[in-house]
């Protein structure tokens, strides 16, 4: 059987990349190059950050998927977009209420749409 663990991402610059995912992910990378940057979660997902212009085929514009991060509460959702703000990250969903859940989706330099959630009670 397959297992799904590892999500690669196409970046301008993977290191200039690594310093922002660090303090997104709240870890470093066990894995960094010039051309590639590897963190592995306490969960065993890898996220990879690949230099665009290596990789073959050549990556599409980024913006078509979205890496999603559960949080714990309401709360924890609005202290992560608190956080992520003051990054300078680019916020393209305010915090809301959807059927799913309360959330906010920012992109990364690159175009990456990252979107924290906290699951609703009775979710559609």
């Amino acid at each position: 059987m397959r297992t799904l663990n590892y999500l690669l991402l196409a970046v301008r610059d993977p290191l200039k990349s690594a310093e922002l995912y660090s303090k997104l992910l709240g870890r470093e990378p066990v894995e960094k190059s010039r051309t590639f940057v590897l963190y592995v979660l306490p969960t065993g997902l890898k996220i990879g950050l690949w230099l665009a212009d290596e990789m073959k085929p050549a990556p599409k514009p980024a913006g078509g998927i979205e890496i999603s991060f559960s949080e714990e509460s309401r709360d924890a959702v609005l202290a992560t977009h608190a956080a992520w703000s003051q990054l300078g990250l680019k916020v393209v969903q305010e915090p809301t209420e959807m059927d799913f859940g309360f959330t906010f989706v920012v992109e990364d330099p690159d175009g990456h749409r990252l979107r924290p959630f906290v699951l609703a009670d009775k979710p559609r």
